[in-house]
């Protein structure tokens, strides 16, 4: 019996919980045995550009305006998954702070003894908390508090197994969402605000664009959009 064909992905970790959740259905659908790799926006932008092996490219819509420009994927078909709020996490267990203002925000950073993040350089989120932490003047005070971590799938699941005795986290809602032992506080205050749109697209270098247009049609389709706004994704 010949072996399934494969089918790769290079996700942003913000659609990691979207992508377990819904893998076997969607292997099953498409008949391909899925590979994903899932990291930091810039990280997996890099690996395609890199030549990793990538049949289908998930990431925020403005990393793929910049995809489709330079033709490593296609304009179409490509379709939106949703939108996604930064969000403030805690440890299952640990109190709740307010973090629904700048000043509310600032003391629960003041008041943890470890702050968890992503990449600052290469992930949404963490790029965005670095300056959010610039904006409240707060970046050189807790310097040695700060904790970055590759993705924020990491950074919360580090955070979790950590033993901190009041730690605070900041990545993407749907990350929060889909990691144990970590629950979502809230999103950023207002005047900090950053909802990214994620989208999916079929690479220039897929091995078979049909399977690969397929798949995506599957994942932000009808059937999926109660699972993707229970992930954390908001619809329009």
């Amino acid at each position: 019996m010949d072996a399934a064909p494969v089918l790769s992905l290079l996700s942003a970790g913000a659609a990691k919980g979207l992508v377990e959740a819904l893998q076997q259905r969607l292997s099953a659908a498409t008949g391909a045995r899925l590979e994903a790799r899932f990291g930091a926006v810039g990280a997996m932008k890099e690996a395609l550009l890199g030549g990793a092996p990538c049949d289908v490219m998930l990431s925020t819509d403005a990393v793929l305006e910049e995809l489709v420009a330079s033709g490593e994927v296609g304009a179409a078909p490509r379709a939106a998954l949703g939108r996604v709020r930064t969000g403030i996490a805690v440890r299952d267990g640990d109190s709740t702070p307010a973090v629904d203002t700048p000043e509310a925000l600032r003391d629960a950073l003041l008041a943890a003894d470890r702050i968890y993040f992503p990449d600052a350089e290469r992930s949404t989120a963490g790029i965005h908390f670095a300056s959010v932490l610039r904006r409240l003047g707060l970046r050189e005070q807790l310097a040695g508090r700060l904790a970055t971590f590759p993705n924020g799938a990491t950074a919360m699941r580090e955070m979790a197994a950590g033993h901190d005795r009041r730690p605070i986290g900041c990545t993407q809602v749907t990350e929060i969402r889909y990691t144990p032992g970590v629950r979502l506080v809230g999103a950023l205050p207002r005047e900090f605000e950053l909802t990214t749109l994620y989208g999916a697209a079929v690479a220039a270098r897929a091995a078979d664009p049909q399977r690969a247009a397929r798949f995506i049609a599957l994942l932000a389709g009808e059937d999926t959009r109660d699972l993707r706004r229970g992930g954390g994704f908001e619809l329009d």
